[in-house]
């Protein structure tokens, strides 16, 4: 069984940064990738920003050039710096990871409880 916790989560003002954090943990062999997904009451979850075996990051539109993705491979650790954020960005984040449990196999692909980011003055 693979676990994720997430950390960081909290109340900032419109402005505002913070770091959440990832770890993975469990039987975990090759883990191929880490991300974050976020969910807003009434809304579908969206991607907020991956990051793969080779570091390439992938972002949602609407989070470009605010939130930056980092990824310790050696600890299977995904962080996401937020800084300037905006009310819109009120939601549960969500951590994600997909990897082998051992190889070849089996894969999985796991989340989070998710830790609640909200963005009011």
């Amino acid at each position: 069984q693979v676990q994720l916790v997430e950390s960081g989560g909290g109340l900032v003002q419109p402005g505002g940064s913070l770091r959440l954090s990832c770890v993975a943990s469990g039987s975990i062999s090759a883990l191929i990738a880490m991300g974050w997904y976020r969910q807003a009451p009434g809304k579908e979850r969206e991607l907020v920003a991956t990051t793969n075996r080779g570091h390439s990051t992938n972002y949602g539109d609407s989070v470009k050039g605010r939130f930056t993705i980092s990824r310790v491979t050696a600890t299977n650790t995904v962080y996401l710096q937020m800084d300037n954020l905006r009310p819109e960005d009120t939601a549960v984040y969500f951590c994600n990871a997909r990897g082998y449990e051992r190889m070849p196999g089996p894969h999985f692909d796991a989340w989070g409880r998710g830790t609640q980011v909200t963005v009011s003055s």
